[in-house]
């Protein structure tokens, strides 16, 4: 798969990508139906989310009988549903393991996330803090503390339990949280709710978590490159045009005609939409003229040369609108200062496919396979690998 990047004479500073698909080099298009090879079952996996086969499969020995669960463990959904009296109880855990800075702020945010993306108010949130040993001061740890009870405060939750330890062996800090929220019974919303007919829409842009990572992490080396104002924004993306996406999320759902939502998180848009499709067992159109990539992602991507399409974006809300509910929803979050833009359509069949912008020989509503990464392409900054992906800027 090759790269390249063309400015948008229509929209001004957003930006889009451009692909066309080789046999050789890259990530490839999703491979279809998987299976458990026996290489699989004996190799090291690599880092980021199990492959999806694998996951899938150990999934299917988490069966409860419990009648209280209405959502259980499934490839796709944000979050576990519980029966819980009058509303439903929503249940989700997440760690933090690629962010040193502002891990604590991280981890109430990403988890408070896939509570909202279920139409769910976050309310209570449990954590546990693993500490390497030798590397961690009673400052670092107060600055963590600082930082979860901040974000608290600002989205109204309770913190109100968890666990922290110093690690033997331990390279880095691990935050695991927990958050638990609740729904009215008619609003809750599911991943798996996409119908055929409906239009996905994409809120902000997407890369937004990861442009602030790169941004923090590799902040020595890009002094040499970038002005510091330059840094300071892109770090700064994680709270503008910020990483929550819980306001959004609430506003969509305070509409009727918001079938499905989901935010893409590990292995950026393209696992996102694989995610939603499968849960909805539907297709997906994605236009790819209408994917929004700000500035600052495209630079950082070309500077290490990932493709922004595979980079962790929480941030970004993906939403499943009946047809004639999407005007509403854009103007209620426009006038709530949100961007958002329709990418495409739920159709029949399976997996998603990318609509292509008609140039270079190729021909407008061309369709593709929607690029499928098998690991995040912040892994090859977060342990140490980059591999090289073609990218050409084109016209400016």
């Amino acid at each position: 798969m090759c790269l390249r990047w063309k400015r948008s004479m229509t929209h001004g500073c957003q930006l889009y990508p451009v692909f066309c698909f080789s046999q050789a080099g890259g990530n490839q298009e999703h491979p279809g139906p998987l299976k458990i090879s026996h290489n699989m079952k004996k190799q090291f996996l690599p880092v980021g989310k199990l492959p999806q086969v694998l996951l899938e499969r150990l999934l299917q020995g988490c069966v409860t009988g419990d009648k209280q669960v209405l959502v259980g463990p499934s490839i796709g959904e944000d979050a576990t549903v519980i029966e819980f009296g009058d509303k439903y109880l929503v249940a989700k855990t997440d760690p933090i393991t690629f962010v040193s800075k502002d891990s604590g702020w991280y981890a109430v945010n990403i988890n408070a996330n896939d509570i909202a993306t279920m139409g769910a108010v976050p309310r209570w949130f449990l954590v546990t803090v693993l500490l390497p040993e030798g590397k961690s001061t009673g400052e670092y740890v107060e600055q963590i503390f600082e930082n979860i009870s901040s974000a608290c405060r600002e989205f109204g939750i309770s913190l109100c339990g968890g666990h922290t330890e110093i690690t033997a062996s331990l390279k880095r800090t691990i935050i695991v949280g927990q958050m638990l929220g609740e729904v009215s019974k008619e609003k809750l919303v599911l991943s798996s709710g996409a119908k055929k007919g409906d239009e996905i829409l994409l809120t902000k842009g997407i890369a937004i978590e990861g442009t602030s990572i790169i941004a923090r992490e590799k902040e020595s080396y890009l002094k040499k490159r970038y002005k510091p104002a330059t840094i300071e924004r892109m770090k700064e993306f994680t709270k503008v045009p910020g990483i929550s996406v819980l306001k959004e999320a609430l506003l969509a759902n305070s509409l009727l005609g918001i079938h499905a939502m989901h935010d893409p998180t590990e292995g950026g848009l393209s696992m996102g939409l694989y995610e939603l499709a499968k849960a909805s067992k539907v297709g997906l159109e994605v236009k790819e003229d209408k994917i929004r990539i700000l500035p600052e992602t495209l630079e950082l991507c070309d500077e290490f040369k990932l493709n922004p399409l595979g980079l962790i974006a929480s941030g970004s809300l993906l939403i499943a609108t009946a047809p004639e509910a999407t005007d509403k929803v854009e103007k209620l979050l426009k006038d709530n200062k949100i961007d958002v833009s329709v990418i495409g359509k739920v159709v029949e069949g399976r997996g998603v496919q990318l609509i292509k912008r008609g140039e270079n020989g190729v021909e407008k509503g061309e369709k593709g396979r929607f690029p499928f990464f098998s690991q995040d392409e912040i892994t090859k900054i977060a342990v140490g690998k980059m591999v090289s992906v073609p990218i050409f800027r084109g016209e400016k």
